[in-house]
């Protein structure tokens, strides 16, 4: 490297992409003065280049042509910034392997190939940061490798979607149904034209899988992850919720236990008083428990062009440390263990249950005696009104059971001639 310039490739220039290029020149005299070196972003790939010409100053910088950033040895760093698994993969890899040092907010693609990418970045000695692949502007893969490394990392969880905890917090705060509140973060820009891996739990899902991997030193990849989205929740399952003094959210959640990991989304009900009740809108926030720090909440906008920029530019600032320091690869992967991911089965968990059944005497009897066969127990059982003739809702909310028990329980319900429908199951929160 020079002692002067730091060269810079970024790939890709949509949102994240131009949100990096925004601030690089924005802190340019601060990140000067603060590294002793100036941070030049010298190549632009994109898809479109007139498109891309728009956004920029100096339209020379871009290309399309990925050998014009792999072949070129003045280019210290890859800003990978365009998403997916490939061609992403392959350019990361290239990079790597050509002695560059690779910064990425690329979560699906380190959800399943992160093990590759670390183990080549160990090889060549270089960098591959990524701390904008999970909550956007919240700092949390850089506190879990450095500041919490001396605790016993026991869960890692949280809200880390935007899209779904705005939809959530509509429903809740204005009694939207689901598919108003999706029509709102459509029109407003939280949610894709597809919303299908918000929605449907699996952003989240990648984004457990990086942090379990992170957190408990041993690797979780996004099929290990149990994954369910928000679709089938209604306005009413909030309403119950409140009048238990819940919220509910879309929480990740990753605990390390003595026979194992476990990892799973899923919209769970969390008690109000609960620090995460009250994350709404778009915001994010992640809950970590040590064995020396006790818990720690992190905070903040979790998507965006600027927060997610800000995580990214971070990256690139320790990368330029790094290289000045002769130091780069020192902190790479540290999934050292190899510990077992428990199935959802496996797992323990309090459960709400909210059924339509025959208005009748004994009905409620009938109901219990399937939880107490498999040792489920009930913490709480309340009957409501129903607009259906000869029908009663009855909302039915468990103490700790384990998984396979429970879903022995509801399948026995399923098929009990009391029970006309299951309208909902949503899982309780219990630390």
């Amino acid at each position: 490297m020079s002692e002067k310039v730091v060269n810079a490739a970024l790939l890709g220039l949509g949102t994240v992409g131009t949100g990096v290029y925004k601030v690089i020149r924005s802190q340019e005299q601060e990140m000067t003065a603060k590294l002793g070196c100036q941070v030049k972003i010298t190549k632009i790939l994109v898809r479109n280049i007139e498109k891309a010409s728009k956004k920029l100053e100096d339209p020379s910088v871009l290309t399309t042509n990925w050998d014009d950033i792999a072949g070129d040895p003045s280019i210290d760093i890859v800003i990978e910034l365009i998403g997916g698994i490939e061609p992403a993969r392959t350019y990361i890899l290239s990079a790597l392997k050509a002695g560059k040092n690779v910064v990425t907010a690329n979560k699906d693609l380190i959800a399943v190939h992160g093990k590759e990418i670390l183990e080549t970045a160990k090889a060549a000695q270089k960098d591959f940061l990524f701390e904008a692949a999970v909550a956007g502007g919240i700092p949390i893969i850089g506190p879990l490798k450095n500041s919490l490394e001396a605790n016993h990392v026991t869960e890692v969880m949280g809200i880390v979607n935007g899209t779904t905890n705005f939809i959530l917090t509509k429903m809740s705060q204005e009694g939207m149904e689901f598919s108003d509140a999706l029509a709102l973060a459509t029109e407003l820009g939280y949610a894709e034209a597809d919303p299908t891996a918000d929605i449907e739990g699996i952003d989240a899902g990648r984004k457990v899988a990086i942090l379990a991997s992170v957190a408990f030193n041993s690797r979780v990849t996004l099929d290990n992850v149990h994954v369910e989205g928000i679709t089938k929740i209604t306005a009413k399952d909030i309403r119950y919720a409140k009048e238990m003094g819940c919220e509910i959210k879309l929480l990740g959640v990753a605990r390390c236990q003595e026979d194992g990991v476990e990892a799973y989304v899923c919209p769970m009900l969390i008690p109000a008083e609960h620090p995460l009740a009250s994350v709404n809108d778009s915001y994010n926030a992640v809950f970590v428990h040590g064995d020396a720090v006790g818990d720690t909440m992190f905070y903040g906008r979790g998507a965006g062009e600027l927060p997610t920029a800000s995580a990214v530019v971070g990256d690139v600032f320790e990368v330029v440390r790094n290289m000045k320091a002769d130091c780069c690869g020192r902190v790479g992967c540290t999934c050292y263990k190899s510990l077992p991911v428990k199935e959802m089965a496996d797992t323990h968990n309090r459960y709400f249950l909210r059924l339509q059944v025959e208005d009748r005497c004994g009905v409620l009897a009938e109901i219990l005696e399937h939880f107490a066969k498999y040792q489920a127990s009930v913490a709480q059982i309340m009957q409501k009104e129903s607009k259906r003739p000869d029908t009663a809702e009855v909302v039915v909310i468990t103490k700790l059971v384990s998984e396979g028990a429970f879903f022995k329980v509801k399948e026995e319900l399923e098929n009990s001639a009391s029970v006309r429908k299951i309208s909902s199951m949503i899982r309780v929160y219990e630390k």
